[in-house]
């Protein structure tokens, strides 16, 4: 019960068809390393100068250019696909959309779909930097996890990490696996990136497969990048701290089942 999984790092820009090239790239690179899950960052397809850009981008689920894209890369190299996030039309509101990270499998279906719940309405004095997801995404509010041929797989994306009950509700729904697509800021990724994420696999017993945008973007947005993939004993088995590329690991069931039966801390809890 050993895969290969795969967390890409990019920095993503405001030029979609750069993006997906880009992307296409390092999918390459992931499947060329043995990867057969293989997970892109948050905003992978666009990083927008201005708010309502990924709103003139939406696309309708299940019909569009960037899901044609994760499709098509599936089906063509034999690999399960997380799409980090697109925007994805919200019917009740024209000018919003949903952070939807899709999951394709490996003949290219759609299998699942998480839209993010949590939106980053932040002040980031240290950067000067403010932040309003609200203002053009519209939240989602079901828990996804999936079965998967690695695991059962849970989806939660960026600024979901500070929420640890998501992640218990995901590992009560069964997951042994989670997929985090994200674009950290270079201020709250320094402070609490890899704790987090240690923290997420740790108190859960799952492997955390962390996927971050990086660098400096056209909006002069900084990200701080080091994709991780984390072990339910919270070890990192691979990280890229900086730069586009490509990483890859191997995940073992086995010691995950392993260390829950040894140290059965889910067995433990008091409601």
């Amino acid at each position: 019960m050993i895969h290969r999984v795969a967390c890409i790092q990019m920095t993503s820009t405001e030029n979609v068809s750069e993006n997906l090239s880009e992307a296409k790239k390092m999918l390459q690179k992931a499947s060329d390393e043995g990867a057969k899950l293989v997970v892109l960052p948050e905003n992978f397809s666009i990083m927008d100068l201005d708010p309502m850009d990924k709103v003139k981008y939406k696309e309708a689920f299940g019909h569009g250019p960037i899901q044609d894209f994760l499709k098509n890369e599936a089906a063509h190299h034999g690999i399960w696909i997380v799409g980090g996030t697109i925007p994805l039309a919200a019917p009740m509101n024209q000018e919003k959309v949903y952070a939807a990270c899709l999951v394709y499998n490996d003949r290219g279906d759609c299998v699942g779909r998480y839209d993010k719940i949590h939106l980053f309405d932040v002040k980031l004095r240290e950067s000067q930097e403010n932040h309003n997801e609200s203002k053009t995404i519209a939240p989602g509010n079901e828990v996804i996890v999936i079965d998967t041929p690695f695991g059962k797989l849970g989806l939660a994306v960026c600024y979901d990490l500070r929420f640890p009950e998501l992640f218990r509700l995901m590992q009560t729904s069964g997951a042994e696996i989670i997929a985090l697509p994200a674009a950290f800021t270079q201020v709250t990724g320094l402070a609490h990136w890899d704790i987090l994420i240690r923290a997420r696999a740790i108190e859960n017993q799952v492997y955390m497969l962390a996927a971050a945008q990086t660098g400096e973007h056209p909006d002069h947005r900084k990200t701080y990048g080091h994709s991780m993939i984390v072990n339910p004993w919270g070890e990192v088995k691979a990280s890229l701290p900086l730069g586009i590329g490509a990483l890859s690991a191997d995940i073992d069931l086995n010691f995950l089942h392993q260390l829950r039966g040894d140290f059965p801390v889910l067995q433990h809890r008091k409601h």
